[in-house]
């Protein structure tokens, strides 16, 4: 699998925000601009590949020619924006969240923030049973320290309903200049009412890894996103930890929406024996593609623990499947991950659009689904609104508890 600037991402939208995607652009995706007066040269009818269904595209081309005709402000149409607007419509037909289209806007926000900082609140932004809601707040950033947690569903945006918004959309309406706020209602589990949580936007700039030493031979390692310097950061991370004779390491992945797939291979690399399968690419077809360490590994007989919870999602789901399933030495301490595991095709179109189409689905080393199923803690460590308010990581504490268990035997 070749790997160019659009990568196979793996990540939630971020508040930064990175659409919570998988990208790989397979080759030559682009074409000439087009002019933005479209005219109904041939009203064509179209046989798909199976011949199972026949669409006659005049039906399109009547309305469009109604509306033309019809509508009260017809001068006021917007030729771009009504084709953009049928495209956006045909993306969302599919029922899946995760295959939409990008207007020349949304195109170039989505690809600044997937590569750097810019403006933003610094949470990350999924479809969790059909209702928007908060992946996770990254560390440091307005979202935290506002208040708001992995889980809480958002109810209204600046007073306006979020029920029917495409994430996109939502998006828009959350995202906008440094020290202007924005207003999210939301509802959080084990509460009985909604509340309301100003947050003052800022420039987000997020460091992917970050390690710390426990006890003076525990590495402690924390991954917040898997981005272009994730590999670089993450190398330089383990090999002092290495270095300094770690008898153990906690991992930490915990509200981690993901990134680029080669950053969870990477990662995964470095801790596992090369050739062991990190991750199965499953088709539409139910035809599967084994994506495997590529050799790197200095950690893989230390002893590790893997922190998740409700705010890891697919990268990081894969790096902690992998490791999981792979190794003996691991144990999973926290809560039940995300599920985010399908995988979506950045393509470039005409005017500086793009779609994102879901292709494929991610499974574990052993086949096991990731997306709706997430992964599961082998110790379950329940962080509750009182260990928030009292600053405690009982999460955190229990990991280090058990490999400094499992290091004394």
């Amino acid at each position: 699998m070749i790997f160019d600037r659009y990568r196979t991402i793996v990540s939630v939208m971020l508040l930064l925000i990175i659409a919570f995607w998988v990208g790989f652009d397979k080759g030559k995706k682009s074409s000439s601009e087009q002019a933005a007066e479209i005219i109904p040269l041939d009203k064509a009818v179209v046989q798909n590949e199976k011949g199972a269904q026949a669409i006659d595209f005049s039906l399109y081309w009547d309305v469009w020619e109604l509306l033309k005709e019809k509508y009260v402000e017809s001068e006021s149409l917007d030729a771009k924006k009504l084709l953009y607007g049928s495209i956006d419509g045909m993306l969302r037909s599919t029922g899946d969240p995760y295959t939409s289209f990008l207007s020349p806007d949304e195109n170039k926000r989505f690809n600044e923030e997937i590569e750097g900082s810019f403006e933003g609140i610094g949470a990350e932004l999924g479809i969790k049973n059909g209702i928007l809601t908060i992946i996770a707040p990254l560390e440091g950033t307005p979202a935290e320290k506002a208040g708001l947690r992995a889980g809480d569903k958002i109810i209204d945006i600046n007073g306006k309903s979020a029920q029917e918004m495409t994430l996109e959309a939502a998006v828009d309406q959350i995202r906008g200049p440094k020290n202007t706020e924005v207003v999210l209602t939301i509802f959080r589990e084990g509460e009985e009412t909604t509340r309301d949580i100003s947050v003052q936007r800022n420039v987000i700039d997020v460091k992917s890894v970050k390690l710390e030493s426990k006890d003076g031979d525990i590495a402690y390692i924390k991954i917040s996103r898997f981005g272009d310097d994730t590999t670089r950061e993450f190398s330089t991370a383990i090999n002092r930890a290495v270095n300094q004779n770690a008898k153990g390491i906690v991992l930490d992945l915990r509200n981690n929406p993901g990134g680029y797939l080669e950053g969870a291979v990477d990662v995964s690399s470095k801790m596992l024996p090369k050739g062991k399968i990190v991750v199965i690419e499953e088709n539409g077809d139910k035809s599967r593609e084994n994506i495997y360490a590529r050799g790197g590994d200095v950690a893989s007989g230390i002893e590790t623990i893997i922190m998740i919870n409700e705010g890891s999602a697919s990268a990081s789901e894969i790096l902690a499947g992998a490791l999981k399933e792979n190794r003996e030495n691991v144990t999973i301490v926290g809560k039940k991950s995300f599920g985010k595991g399908s995988v979506q095709e950045l393509i470039r179109l005409p005017q500086g659009t793009a779609a994102k189409i879901t292709v494929a689905r991610w499974l574990t080393p052993d086949g096991n689904q990731i997306n709706e199923q997430g992964i599961s803690p082998e110790v379950e460590v329940e962080l509750t609104n009182e260990d928030y308010e009292s600053d405690r990581d009982p999460q955190l504490d229990r990991a280090l508890d058990i490999v400094r268990e499992k290091t004394a035997q």
